[in-house]
């Protein structure tokens, strides 16, 4: 995320490669997504700019949302505890307490991303700024019994949540 906020009038003036320089943390780990959306510009504002993301996001095939699914990392897991998050995870995580986990919750949550990850073949994605530990513990559960179809449809609605809230971070119009 840049230091300052971008102005939405500045981000139209940038060339692809200094568009996805700025936006391509958006979608943890997946810039294409930024460099597909330049194409759509100018935006007219940064609902626009979401827009434009979330729509070369839906557009993409089933294997380029799972790579992206798979791109984020377990929540409160081995990538948290060595410090390999990225900068935007780190926060997002810390915003719900998950980097001052118990030992029993982090023995929970452990279970949990490992049951979730063998049933579906990725991690638990959720917007963890919408949520509370306990509301997150909920969600697993709830979502453990899910089919996969819904389950890359949920991680990439949550996805999509993640991304407007970084955007706002890094964009004001």
């Amino acid at each position: 995320m840049p230091a300052a906020r971008l102005r939405i009038e500045q981000i139209n003036t940038f060339d692809q490669t200094t568009f996805v320089r700025h936006l391509g943390f958006v979608f943890e780990k997946t810039p294409w997504i930024a460099a597909e959306a330049w194409r759509a510009r100018p935006f007219r504002s940064t609902a626009d700019l979401h827009r434009a993301l979330c729509a070369v996001l839906e557009a993409a095939s089933e294997e380029q949302k799972i790579a992206l699914i798979r791109a984020h990392p377990d929540l409160a897991g081995k990538a948290a505890i060595a410090g390999d998050l990225t900068a935007e995870s780190t926060r997002e995580q810390a915003s719900a307490a998950l980097n001052r986990l118990s030992p029993d919750e982090f023995a929970t949550f452990t279970r949990l991303n490992d049951a979730y990850r063998s049933k579906f073949g990725f991690p638990f994605v959720i917007c963890v700024r919408e949520h509370t530990k306990a509301s997150i513990l909920a969600a697993f559960v709830d979502r453990l019994e899910h089919a996969r179809a819904a389950e890359v449809e949920t991680a990439v609605g949550e996805i999509a949540k993640i991304a407007r809230l970084r955007l706002h971070d890094a964009v004001e119009d």
